[in-house]
């Protein structure tokens, strides 16, 4: 499985993935509740609208609608028989877009795998780790089948789960960029932490071609999380950050994200001073947020020097800190879930949804 992503990063350097699926298709009249994979196959041109705008935004990769697309999430949706449909067709819509933009063929596609959303036995749920991987792969085959370049498995908590997804990509010969969700305190909703991540990746015969974080809670704190893999990863993966657009608000019935794209942008300079190889958008995330990343990461010097410590290895806490502050806000203190900040340590000891 050849690094396609390690050559496009060399080629175009910093590369900008896509946003949201979910709120960008509320608008066009999805509902609460509704799965937005369904769209793939009853309004297959909304689907080609979003990868296309966000193409014309700046965005270098484009994700497949297909997040939800697996056995265990459709079954929800008694939608269960139609993975492999779903996810073809998803892959397929990712690709015309492609043809019909101006840039052809400039563009990668990842294609979307998510939890399957059950708990595995050795956590007191019903789901297997054989069943995991073979949920993973039969959602993964079919996204190869529809032309992927590569999967894109994202969102995940657990390390068993992290596991089973990587063995199906494995198994069906494509290379997989993996991320995991961190929330309060810089761990997943099963307790996973950024380093233990690393640890985990790092003991794998093969490893994913990409790793970092998605969701979470906004900008601040998931950069806190990117922190601390980049000073422990093997340069040989990349790192990928795909914060969600400021923490969400519920009015009026609709979910409102508070990341104005001046906020995703000064996100995205950090993310490049601080070296991270893949920078997009997660929940909230619309074109026109992806547009100012794409700005910010075109036009501006990186500033990793200036942030570095005296060492010249580790990046300077306290400066690090400083400017989160100063540019994002103050990591937690908007959320809900927690009112601490934790300090950052090099080797520190829930699942939200990227389609909302």
């Amino acid at each position: 499985m050849k690094n396609l992503l390690r050559n496009y990063r060399t080629k175009h350097g910093v590369l900008i993935a896509d946003g949201a699926t979910g709120t960008n298709y509320f608008s066009k009249g999805l509902e609460t509740g509704d799965p937005p994979e369904l769209w793939n196959l009853i309004k297959p041109d909304n689907v080609i609208n979003l990868h296309q705008e966000f193409i014309k935004a700046g965005a270098d990769i484009i994700l497949t609608n297909s997040f939800g697309a697996n056995s265990s999430r459709l079954k929800l949706h008694d939608c269960e028989n139609k993975v492999k449909s779903i996810n073809l067709e998803a892959a397929s819509l990712a690709r015309k877009a492609i043809s019909l933009s101006k840039n052809k063929n400039e563009n990668l596609i990842g294609g979307s795998v998510g939890p399957t959303g059950e708990l595995f036995k050795s956590i007191g749920g019903n789901l297997t780790y054989e069943k995991a991987a073979s949920i993973f792969y039969e959602q993964a085959i079919s996204l190869k089948e529809g032309g992927v370049d590569f999967l894109w498995i994202e969102t995940l908590s657990s390390l068993e789960e992290v596991d089973a997804a990587l063995h199906a990509s494995e198994k069906s010969e494509l290379g997989a960029v993996v991320t995991m969700s961190f929330d309060t305190s810089k761990r997943t909703m099963m307790g996973v932490t950024p380093h233990e991540f690393l640890k985990f990746i790092s003991k794998r015969k093969v490893k994913p071609i990409g790793i970092g974080a998605n969701c979470g809670i906004g900008p601040p704190e998931l950069l806190l999380s990117i922190k601390e893999m980049k000073e422990n990863l093997n340069e040989d993966i990349l790192l990928v950050a795909k914060g969600n657009c400021g923490i969400p608000e519920y009015k009026e019935g609709k979910i409102f994200y508070k990341g104005t794209e001046e906020i995703m942008s000064k996100y995205a300079g950090l993310c490049k001073d601080i070296g991270v190889d893949i920078v997009g958008g997660c929940c909230g995330t619309t074109p026109e947020h992806i547009r100012a990343i794409k700005n910010i990461v075109l036009n501006k010097v990186s500033n990793f020097e200036n942030i570095k410590s005296s060492s010249g290895s580790i990046i300077d806490e306290d400066v690090f800190m400083k400017r989160i502050n100063s540019e994002l806000g103050v990591p937690w203190k908007d959320s809900t879930q927690s009112s601490s900040i934790p300090k950052l340590k090099r080797t520190s000891r829930r699942r939200a949804r990227r389609s909302l």
